[in-house]
């Protein structure tokens, strides 16, 4: 049977000085492989070095790296999509062992967990960063992955076609993450080389800026995809707090037959109240969002995964 069809993506923005080997890396590890450089908004010259270097170039005007990820899966087909950044920090000697990994075990994602060659390629707000994220995200919806934010991911085609993007920026990876949990599909983790950028390269991330981003989108996620645990804290908490001021003035009411402070009795009645209409919709959108994730999973059922023979060709 004829070898998976394999996309490699490779989101950029004013990455001329790496963009050319990055390109050439990937076509010398992935000769079979599609090179797509998704350029968004360079002004450097960096689709033009890509063109020369082999890579088909595909604009993205809407700016963020998680428009320019949604646009690559929507136009880009292939069986297998490989996702790395533009900066040269990624081992693209990998690429071949992420790719079978995926296809031999019949997975549907595969993150390269970073493991930095030098002190300086990770820097040690981003690391803490990193883990504190990956754990949090791991509390809300499953511990899976040790480097949740790796911008290096092998993907199945079906992954692709059922993934509805919704970040904007670099907090996509944290949505790659969710969507993958939320549908318990088959991932895992393969440790790649991480190095630093070239000099002339120039990162894109804040530590603060994107670090809260990703806080964020964390919390958005938890919202959405867990609407009944989301409402709920906020329902206990009022209630209990109803029910901390009731009592005192419940055993005046059984001692004296008064209610000495009433505007306090009209607000514990306001908090159980809101406790009840948060959990009111917690159990409503619990049932919307039951039915948004089995449509997901309709739309990831339908895309068939690669024949054994396909498997064992890649």
């Amino acid at each position: 049977m004829d070898s998976p069809r394999i996309a490699v993506l490779v989101p950029c923005y004013n990455e001329a000085a790496t963009i050319a080997k990055v390109v050439l890396d990937f076509a010398t590890h992935l000769p079979q492989a599609d090179i797509v450089v998704l350029d968004n908004n360079s002004i450097d010259g960096t689709a033009a070095l890509a063109r020369e270097a082999g890579a088909r170039v595909l604009p993205v005007p809407l700016q963020g790296k998680g428009n320019v990820v949604r646009r690559g899966f929507a136009d880009i087909d292939a069986d297998v999509y490989v996702l790395v950044d533009g900066d040269d920090t990624y081992e693209a000697a990998a690429a071949p062992r992420l790719v079978a990994r995926l296809l031999d075990d019949g997975l549907d994602m595969v993150v390269g967990a970073r493991r930095d060659q030098e002190k300086a390629a990770y820097r040690p707000g981003h690391r803490l960063g990193n883990v504190l994220l990956t754990r949090c995200a791991g509390m809300l919806f499953g511990n899976s992955f040790e480097d949740m934010l790796s911008g290096y991911r092998v993907f199945s085609r079906r992954y692709a076609r059922s993934f509805a993007a919704h970040a904007r920026g670099f907090e996509i990876e944290t949505e790659l993450a969710v969507h993958a949990l939320q549908l318990r599909m088959p991932v895992a983790e393969m440790d790649t080389a991480y190095g630093v950028r070239p000099d002339g390269s120039e990162s894109k991330l804040s530590t603060w800026r994107d670090g809260w981003r990703i806080l964020r989108t964390i919390a958005k996620l938890f919202k959405s995809e867990r609407p009944l645990l989301f409402f709920s804290i906020g329902g206990i908490a009022s209630g209990l707090l109803s029910l901390a001021l009731a009592v005192p003035l419940l055993v005046t009411y059984l001692e004296t037959g008064l209610v000495p402070r009433f505007p306090t009795a009209v607000l514990c009645a306001a908090l159980m109240l809101m406790a009840f209409l948060l959990l009111a919709c917690g159990l409503i959108l619990d049932t919307v969002t039951r039915g948004r994730i089995e449509a997901k999973h309709m739309a990831y059922l339908a895309v068939p995964m690669p024949a054994a023979g396909d498997r064992e060709g890649g």
